[in-house]
């Protein structure tokens, strides 16, 4: 079966802010190959290039779950509005460092930092925006849609950026995002039926807390972190995508590097119609992200750019079916009241594992080589995302419920 656009054809203003979102992840995911490619050029080191992940990590933990708290507080689409613009002005101060004769290796820690930190407000209230535009019985196809967006944006926007990085310098690329974000601010101020929050009696401290508590009492919750942290910790390649495209051919290279991934997502999501069917989804998140862990195992030993391409596809087709019904257990088991602290815990585990992931291979490609932090990353993200599921049986056998998050 084939991905269900019908949520597009039903909710206007779903359709305003699929498409809004759409044109800035794709300007957002030509920074995102830009900025670690600028990285390398600059300082010709993985560690550094991984230390961009632990400069995100500590935003994404603090800002992570205070924008959520904030996002079942106040007006969701006026919150999208302001982080909107707030991301347009600092990847401007992105665009301007990279015009200075030496660009500041500081300055882009900075700002990536800060990007992060506004991050954390714009997607919790997007994820519950999103959920409050549609039906329950719609939330599958919407989840399919969400990854059929970010796969294209994926796609598109590496390689974009490698040919604007090859034609054009680092300044293209910067200029494409902060152009992206005016056709995003348009469409969210397009949109109109979009409800104010009840005002909360509680102190965001207390919310915050109640949010924590409630993921805690849930165990196919835990279960969607920590296996998504225990695939991502070990097993997450993009910051040797820089020394990689070195040693294959440069900015196109690049490219096609940090496209691959987008593109087995791709392929996976349009063929997402099954998982409509699918009652047993705890047992499909783990099994797609041990698969990933395999896939990446097969990036390391790759002789050649083109095998490493393929393998790399296989394993973003994996892990858009793992994320795929991650979301549609969240999406299921999280009332809409909370579902903005809840998406900010949300994006702490999801992020956790990258940012993170990042700091461990290139330490690891530091210390031996390229290839060694691959296979010996999957190895461990294979073992770890097992063990891990036996110790969760209850998420092992998670079935959803027709009736949740009512």
């Amino acid at each position: 079966m084939l991905i269900n656009i019908s949520p597009l054809k039903k909710y206007r203003d779903f359709r305003l802010l699929f498409i809004g979102q759409l044109i800035s992840f794709l300007g957002t995911m030509v920074s995102y190959m830009a900025v670690p490619y600028q990285m390398y050029q600059l300082t010709h080191s993985n560690v550094l290039v991984g230390a961009l992940g632990i400069a995100q990590f500590v935003p994404v933990v603090i800002f992570g779950l205070l924008g959520g708290t904030v996002a079942d507080r106040l007006n969701r689409r006026r919150l999208l509005l302001v982080s909107e613009f707030l991301m347009a002005l600092l990847v401007i101060l992105l665009l301007a460092n990279s015009l200075l004769p030496q660009p500041s290796v500081i300055a882009i820690f900075i700002l990536v930092a800060l990007l992060q930190a506004v991050s954390g407000f714009h997607r919790p209230a997007m994820e519950a925006l999103t959920q409050k535009m549609v039906q329950l019985s719609d939330y599958a196809a919407v989840g399919a849609l969400g990854s059929f967006r970010s796969s294209v944006g994926a796609i598109a926007g590496p390689l974009l950026g490698g040919v604007l990085i090859a034609t054009f310098g680092l300044t293209g690329a910067y200029l494409f995002d902060v152009v992206s974000f005016v056709g995003a601010l348009t469409c969210i101020a397009l949109m109109t039926r979009v409800p104010d929050q009840v005002p909360s009696e509680s102190s965001p401290l207390a919310d915050a807390l109640a949010g924590i508590k409630f993921a805690l009492s849930k165990p196919e919750l835990i279960g969607t972190y920590l296996i998504d942290i225990a695939a991502m910790l070990f097993a997450y390649p993009i910051a040797l995508f820089p020394a990689m495209a070195a040693t294959w051919g440069g900015a196109g290279v690049a490219g096609l590097l940090f496209s691959a991934m987008a593109v087995g997502s791709l392929i996976a999501t349009v063929f997402s119609g099954w998982s409509s069917n699918v009652h047993r989804h705890g047992r499909y998140v783990v099994i797609a992200a041990m698969c990933w862990g395999l896939c990446i195992i097969a990036v390391g030993f790759s002789s050649s750019l083109w095998m490493a391409v393929l393998f790399l596809i296989c394993a973003g087709a994996a892990d858009m079916i793992s994320a795929l019904f991650r979301g549609v257990i969240w999406s299921h088991s999280v009332p809409n009241a909370m579902r903005g602290r809840l998406s900010g815990i949300e994006i702490i585990s999801y992020m956790t594992g990258p940012l993170l992931g990042n700091a461990r291979a290139g330490w690891v490609a530091a210390q031996s080589s390229v290839s060694v932090s691959l296979w010996s990353g999957g190895i461990a993200c294979v073992v770890a995302v097992a063990a891990t599921s036996l110790l969760l049986p209850k998420f092992w056998r998670y079935r959803a419920s027709a009736t949740q998050a009512a």
